[in-house]
């Protein structure tokens, strides 16, 4: 365990903020609730932008921005949508030091606003489909907040698109799961399940919600990504028609969709340990460090002389590194400050390291050293990065299969969440009643709905099973 981070183990909370704090990604604001993300934190945001903001646009969607300010008349079309938002919301009544004569809301989520846009641009099924995406900040007064996770102001990306029929919004909303499932699975080594949401939480507004739910260590779950049908809901509201091959006037189908920078706090609880953050390689900032070691002033020119030359070749590889060239810290607390930065693979050149033509490399998720000749360092660490990216995936896929339980008695239900939780595969009823029961008694809920039928009866009730659902307790 590192000092100052407290053992996931004893205190899982604590942990959490620790680890955030000792690897220096975010710090409480002055404002309740809002943080401030520091440099590699936001590097870490920046790493998942590229990622998504890629595979958002081989979709066809593009980007552009939407103001940040929402006139309250726009936020009240949607009367579920309000309705849903409404204790959320903050609320600007004036402004340039007078009253104004409509307040203006503070983006909680852009449906509205947009729409407003949508109007105005389509007329004609040539204009469908719209494929858009923005990347901004929103604001829900969230009353009780945990950095990364749950903030009053955070950073995501919101796709919106309208489309000429059902069918197409459809897809359209399934193929963005897809799309958060392959870059979770793929880029931040984080299994997640697929599918829809029951009614009770679906987004405000919406026909229907997809998610994607992760595990976290202590077996609760994260939803990480979001994708909603949203039929023709705001269309109506807000008027978005256009004229159909047959000259009638017809409302558009719509999607959104969106992950946050809760995908960060994901990523730290899903692979971090007790000595700090561990970072998936495609997704670190840094992904190999160079740690010089010395003790002289020869030796210094040399070691950095050494670590220049080889911080080159593995750049020029395409690997993302860093030489450490400070002077008057100890290699020990160098490495230790690394560790705690989650920087997935360590370089340390000594003076007899640089005589014998050879570094040690350090896995940071297993700890695990090799000496290695220099000569074939390049390789090598390309071909380490891959395997913990690969591990890491493979490790989280193993906790996530261990602590999934198809369950049929509610007696064993509740055992599970009196223990030591986790994922519950169980047949449910249907009933908004019986769901929120299973919440109060256990403070689990359903995290999404199977594609597979049920057979036998609902595990609380004896009703038969319409649903397949996973059960947790979640973030």
């Amino acid at each position: 365990m590192a000092k100052g981070i407290a053992k996931r183990s004893e205190d899982y909370g604590r942990w959490y903020t620790d680890v955030i704090q000792a690897a220096e990604l975010a710090d409480h604001a002055p404002v309740k609730g809002c943080m401030v993300i520091r440099p590699h934190g936001y590097a870490i945001w920046e790493a998942i932008q590229r990622e998504l903001d890629d595979r958002i646009k081989a979709t066809g969607h593009k980007n552009a921005y939407f103001p940040l300010f929402i006139p309250e008349s726009f936020m009240t079309k949607e009367a579920e949508h309000v309705e849903g938002f409404a204790p959320e919301c903050a609320v600007v009544t004036h402004g340039g030091g007078k009253k104004l004569e409509e307040p203006l809301y503070v983006r909680p989520t852009s449906e509205t606003v947009i729409n407003a846009m949508f109007s105005k641009w389509i007329s004609s099924y040539r204009d469908l489909p719209l494929l858009i995406n923005q990347w901004a900040n929103v604001v829900r007064w969230e009353m009780r907040t945990r950095l990364f996770l749950r903030t009053t102001e955070f950073l995501w990306q919101e796709g919106h698109t309208c489309h000429a029929t059902q069918e197409e919004a459809v897809e359209e909303t399934r193929k963005m799961l897809d799309v958060y499932k392959e870059f979770a699975e793929t880029c931040m080594a984080m299994p997640v399940l697929a599918g829809l949401k029951s009614d009770s939480q679906k987004f405000a507004g919406a026909d229907e919600t997809y998610a994607i739910e992760a595990m976290m260590q202590d077996r609760r779950a994260l939803q990480a990504g979001t994708s909603h049908n949203l039929g023709q809901n705001f269309a109506k509201a807000f008027e978005t028609r256009f004229q159909d091959t047959d000259g009638q006037l017809k409302h558009v189908w719509q999607t959104s969709w969106g992950v946050s920078t809760r995908l960060i706090g994901g990523l730290v609880m899903t692979h971090s340990d007790d000595t700090g953050l561990i970072l998936p390689p495609k997704l670190a900032p840094i992904q190999a460090v160079i740690v010089p070691i010395w003790k002289s002033d020869e030796q210094m020119s040399t070691a950095l002389e050494g670590g220049e030359r080889l911080a080159q070749q593995i750049a020029d590889a395409g690997v993302k590194v860093e030489l450490d060239r400070r002077d008057g810290l100890k290699p020990g607390a160098k490495f230790f400050e690394w560790e705690k930065k989650g920087v997935p693979l360590r370089i340390e050149l000594g003076p007899r390291d640089i005589e014998n033509n050879q570094a040690v490399c350090v896995r940071r998720d297993t700890g695990e050293k090799e000496t290695v000749e220099q000569a074939g360092l390049v390789q090598f660490a390309q071909k380490t990065l891959e395997q913990i990216q690969s591990d890491l995936l493979a490790r989280a896929i193993k906790r996530q299969a261990d602590h999934t339980h198809p369950i049929d008695s509610y007696d064993d239900f509740k055992a599970l969440y009196e223990a030591e939780g986790g994922f519950a595969e169980c047949n449910w009823c249907g009933e908004a009643e019986c769901e929120e029961r299973i919440k109060k008694d256990t403070l689990a809920t359903i995290r999404i709905l199977e594609a597979e039928a049920p057979t036998g009866s609902c595990v609380r009730c004896d009703s038969a099973g319409v649903k397949r659902a996973v059960f947790a307790r979640a973030y």
